[in-house]
This record gives structure tokens, C-alpha cells and sequence, in this order.
């Protein structure tokens, strides 16, 4: 018999989900057998979807040879920082994602990644212990491409990516801001609304027309900053958060971002890479404003964080525009 207190970042989830992370390793038919027969909270056995406070007693009715074959060991993660810092504060994390860099892991690299970085970081400073943690991990709220830089938002603790989610949801509550350059001079600013389809496996979506029945829905503000010599410097606000949605919403649009070889246009990638030496999209997210925030991040309401433009975007800028 093992007795788990549920604390702070393990509440505010349902039973299943909390199993499921704490039970890394047990096959998921017999993680549903568990909470049926070998699970009570408080004493009482509950369903599945129950929701845990802070303070539940959970016991599981199973062997410590069992927890520990299903209980994935948690390791403190020496990974060297390459990310900078925007903003940091008890609750939250905002960092500038270098280039080349994946927020999460993928088939090809699990170690060097920006969320593990961040743990590694938290690690040394002492505000996150993953031997302490049942099965919290500070994460991100928002994502970028490998190739994309700037901004991406982590939670310290359970509540606050909670709320951090909910804001992102909520398309009002947190706006996020990019800056591009794009082939073709942009006179007026565009509002861009489409639905879209991703293809797994070539790993880009489709857009469909708005009125179409299938298709996820997204929408692109495109204002345009400064145009010279067939290109335009522009702020693009991201009002949906779809996979490669700026990318795939210029280039529909006949502005496609340059160096981007999936949506753009090959003749100019082929001249901005012989000019700049630019082989992948150049796209930064640069900014993001906090409108209505909530408990325990209140206190973020009406808060600006940005981050500068890396130097390979600001030396093609400045030959560009200035």
C-alpha cells in the first residue's frame, strides 16, 4: 500500500490524468483496472474524472515493487541554458527561444530542448526538485518552431499554467505579436481568417476556405511597418494558434515570409539565401500583452514583455529598410 498527499501543483486535475502521469509506465488498461479496485481518496474509492484538491489523501492499494516498476525514475537535468530571460517572477517564466532550438522534444532529439533547459535552470536556482514533484513539470504554455525565436511563456507551478492555458484559449485574454519580413511591398494592414487541415505526414496544413465544414478555423492580423525594395517589414498579431499559421496565412495571401522553404517562394529564398545566407523562415515573436489575467497571476494585467530582435533578423533588417 503506498499514501500520496496531493499537493498544490497535483490538484485542479481528475484522478485518470493524475494516475497516468504518476503511472508513466503502466499499460492504460490496467491503470482504469487500479482506480476501480485499488484506489480510494480519503478513504472512499471515486471515479476516474474526479477532480483532486490540495490536501486529498490518495491510496494506492499496490505493491512498492509495482510503483517503482511503473513509476518512470525522474533525473535533475545538467543541460546548458542557451535560452535569455524576458521576464521572471514566483509564478511564471518568459523566455526568448534562441534559433534552431525545439520547445519539446521529437523523435530525433529528446535532451536539448527549451522545456529542459528551463528545468535545468529551475533545478540549479531551487524552485523545482523532480524527485519532490508527484507529477508536476514547470512547462510551456505557447510553442514555436525550431526555427521561429522569441517568446514562449513557462508555468513554476500548476495553477499558473492552469490560468496561463486558459488565457491562451481565450483569444481576448493574451495577445501575442510577431515580427516578419515578407516578399512583396504591403500597403494596408490584412485580417486573414481561413480554416485549416494539417497533414501529418508531410508535416504542413492546407487552407480551406472559412465557410467550409471541415477544417479547424484561424486567424491572422498582418499590419505592415515598412516596405522597400520588393520586401515589407511586418507586425503580425496571432489571434488563433495554429501549427505554421503566420507562415501558411502570408503565403496564401501572396506575402510570403522569405528564407521559408515550405510556404515560400523559392526565387526569392534562393536570392535572400545568396544575399543573407537565410536558409529558414525569418519569424521572432517579439511581444506579448497580458488584457485580463486571473488568480494567481492577477497581477499581470495590462503587463508588456518583449523580446529584442536576435542579430541575424536585425543585420537583414537594417540592410533592408534602413
Amino acid at each position: 500500500m503506498v499514501k500520496l498527499t496531493i499537493t498544490a501543483n497535483d490538484s485542479g486535475q481528475r484522478l485518470d490524468r493524475f494516475l497516468k502521469k504518476y503511472l508513466k509506465n503502466a499499460p492504460l488498461s490496467h491503470l482504469y483496472k487500479l482506480i476501480r479496485k485499488d484506489v480510494k481518496v480519503n478513504g472512499r474509492r471515486i471515479k476516474a474524472e474526479t477532480m483532486l484538491c490540495e490536501g486529498d489523501e490518495l491510496t494506492l492499494y499496490i505493491s512498492e515493487d509495482a510503483i517503482k516498476e511503473y513509476c518512470r525514475p525522474k533525473k535533475k537535468l545538467a543541460i546548458k541554458r542557451q535560452f535569455g530571460i524576458a521576464y521572471e517572477d514566483e509564478n511564471l517564466l518568459v523566455v526568448e527561444k534562441p534559433f534552431g532550438l525545439l520547445t519539446h522534444g521529437d523523435a530525433r532529439e529528446k535532451k536539448n530542448t527549451l522545456a529542459n533547459q528551463v528545468c535545468g535552470y529551475l533545478g540549479q536556482k531551487g524552485e523545482y526538485d523532480p524527485a519532490r514533484e508527484k507529477v508536476f513539470v514547470p512547462s510551456p504554455a505557447n510553442r514555436l518552431d525550431r526555427n521561429t525565436t522569441g517568446l514562449v511563456i513557462f508555468g513554476k507551478n500548476s495553477q499558473s499554467l492552469q490560468e496561463l492555458n486558459r488565457m491562451l484559449r481565450d483569444k481576448s485574454r493574451l495577445s501575442k505579436f510577431y515580427l516578419t519580413i515578407v516578399s512583396g511591398e504591403l500597403k494596408d494592414a490584412l485580417i486573414l481568417s481561413d480554416k485549416m487541415e494539417k497533414d501529418e505526414k508531410k508535416n504542413r496544413i492546407r487552407i480551406l476556405p472559412s465557410d467550409s465544414e471541415m477544417g479547424k478555423p484561424m486567424e491572422t492580423i498582418v499590419r505592415p511597418i515598412k516596405e522597400a525594395r520588393g520586401f515589407t517589414l511586418v507586425e503580425v498579431e496571432l489571434v488563433t494558434g495554429r501549427t505554421h499559421q503566420i507562415r501558411a496565412h502570408l503565403a496564401r495571401a501572396g506575402y510570403p515570409i522569405i528564407g521559408d522553404s515550405k510556404y515560400g517562394d523559392k526565387k526569392v529564398n534562393q536570392r535572400v539565401k545568396t544575399r543573407f545566407g537565410l536558409t529558414t523562415q525569418l519569424l521572432h515573436s517579439y511581444r506579448l500583452v497580458f488584457n485580463e489575467t486571473a488568480p494567481p497571476l492577477e497581477y499581470l494585467r495590462g503587463r508588456e514583455i518583449t523580446a529584442a530582435l536576435p542579430e541575424r533578423f536585425a543585420g537583414i533588417k537594417k540592410e533592408l529598410f534602413d
